[in-house]
């Protein structure tokens, strides 16, 4: 299955059981917590809507997420340079190893080294292969990267 379908259809099974949620369990939840009575100072009532708004804006981003995918050409990722889906290994000034994978923007999580191409140390990275140092100007100052490693999104399928 090639790239572009595989980012679509992990988004649309994520749209799918957040719909269900907004559907079946949000309306009893929001039924349940009205039946304890006043509103105003209902935190069950209050906390369901807070959700149902939530699930809502997170349904309209993967949906407008997977029209920008739809019109993305995937194949003009580099198949030997840092890029989307790119597992990169670096080291730092001190020794240290460490790992990235540059992912989509909403994927982004630095505490496991998933970052986005838009990051400061994603942006850094782009389009640079193994042997080619960076400097990143990070919010916590300036770090000197050296690629060691790296693996494409075309060696990982």
């Amino acid at each position: 299955m090639a790239i572009k379908e595989q980012l679509v259809k992990r988004f649309e099974e994520e749209i799918q059981v957040l719909e269900r949620e907004l559907r079946s369990e949000l309306p009893k939840e929001i039924r349940r917590a009205r039946e304890l009575g006043d509103l105003s100072e209902n935190a069950e009532y209050q906390a369901a809507k807070e959700r149902q708004r939530l699930v809502e804006a997170r349904i309209a981003m993967l949906k407008k997420r997977v029209a920008e995918i739809s019109l993305l050409n995937l194949d003009k990722l580099p198949t030997d340079k840092v890029g989307l889906g790119s597992i990169v290994d670096v080291t730092d000034g001190g020794g240290e190893k460490l790992t990235y994978r540059l992912v989509m923007p909403e994927e982004a999580d630095p505490s496991k080294g998933l970052i986005s191409p838009g990051s400061p140390i994603g942006r850094a990275l782009l389009n640079k292969e193994p042997g080619d140092e960076v400097t990143v100007q990070a919010p916590n100052g300036v770090r000197h990267l050296e690629i060691v490693r790296l693996v494409t999104i075309y060696d990982a399928l």
